[in-house]
């Protein structure tokens, strides 16, 4: 009976999510800058291209931004808020903290903007533009961005400790986590796709090289050589040591090997239910590249501020 209980749980979650999503998507459209300023969409690009082409971390690092972003109560730009003395922002929450980072060439984008059109073109939205752009650029696959969400004049330090899913986690709450956002295992599994590209601090995966058996013995060789029992702790790591700057399938194969760096990884790829998704990918680079462009579209039009709600920010970091 638990189980069940669990199950309808989720599902009903899982389509009031839905519901709220396919209402708040209808509200944003492709085209909304199209006549108010309609060079922000080629200002932004240009500027990711510049920037990733000078550090290739820099596109993994706005693709966990949007990331962090959409899963912190909708994507409203609450993540570039500064702290200030009478309000906390959520960049200090234990998953952001000393590892987000991305927001300096926002401020710069931002700022090219404002000087196009001013007090049009929102953070949140151009937090999305440029992590879809981040992705094309690293090979990976391209999507229409729905766009006209506004900015928060809120975040909450709370939620981005409590929402942004642990790279601790086992698959059973990894499933729940995405599966309370609206996302079923599978389009989870295609997010999770995102750990072909970027890096990883030794602090987010010492337990795992050190105490865990489902790990390959040569790659955990060579994580300890970078990432020491005590100490070391922000050492980086490639998360798909093979292709780091790659938007590819590879990260898929790497699970199958026991090559997932992060605890959280390898558990999508550990005798459960997401076995055969993951293989499937692993096989099939056209079929992940089309559900990981369908699943970030989605995350993106998690319960986005549009119409009179929020506002436009001058300044990313802080309120008008």
């Amino acid at each position: 009976m638990a189980f069940y209980s669990r199950f309808y749980y989720i599902f009903y979650l899982s389509l009031l999510m839905f519901l709220l999503i396919r209402l708040s998507s209808a509200q944003l459209s492709s085209d909304y800058y199209e006549k108010s300023c309609p060079k922000a969409i080629y200002t932004i690009k240009d500027a990711v291209t510049n920037a990733v082409a000078k550090e290739h971390r820099m596109g993994a690092s706005l693709l966990r931004l949007h990331f962090h972003d959409c899963f912190v109560n909708g994507c409203d730009g609450s993540v570039l808020l500064d702290d200030t003395s009478d309000f906390t922002g959520e960049k200090t929450a234990k998953p952001n903290s000393n590892s987000l980072r991305g927001f300096d060439l926002i401020d710069t984008i931002k700022s090219q903007v404002e000087k196009l059109c001013p007090g049009i073109v929102s953070c949140a939205d151009i937090i999305a533009i440029a992590a879809r752009d981040s992705v094309a650029i690293l090979g990976g696959p391209s999507w229409t961005v729905q766009l006209g969400r506004r900015d928060s004049t809120t975040a909450s330090l709370s939620s981005a400790n409590s929402d942004i899913p642990s790279p601790l986690m086992d698959l059973t709450d990894l499933i729940t986590n995405f599966a309370n956002k609206g996302f079923t295992a599978k389009e989870m599994v295609a997010l999770a796709g995102a750990h072909t590209i970027g890096q990883a601090q030794c602090t987010t995966f010492r337990e795992r090289v050190y105490n865990e058996t489902t790990i390959d013995s040569s790659l955990a060789t060579s994580l300890k050589s970078n990432c020491p029992s005590t100490g070391g702790d922000d050492s980086l790591s490639a998360l798909d040591a093979a292709t780091p700057a790659i938007f590819d399938n590879h990260y898929f194969n790497n699970l199958k090997k026991n090559k997932g760096i992060l605890h959280s990884d390898q558990q999508l790829f550990s005798g459960g239910s997401t076995d055969s998704q993951v293989t499937t990918y692993g096989t099939r680079p056209i079929t992940f590249a089309a559900d990981f462009a369908k699943a970030i579209v989605k995350m993106g039009n998690l319960s986005p501020l549009t119409g009179t709600n929020g506002q436009i920010r001058t300044n990313c970091r802080k309120i008008n």
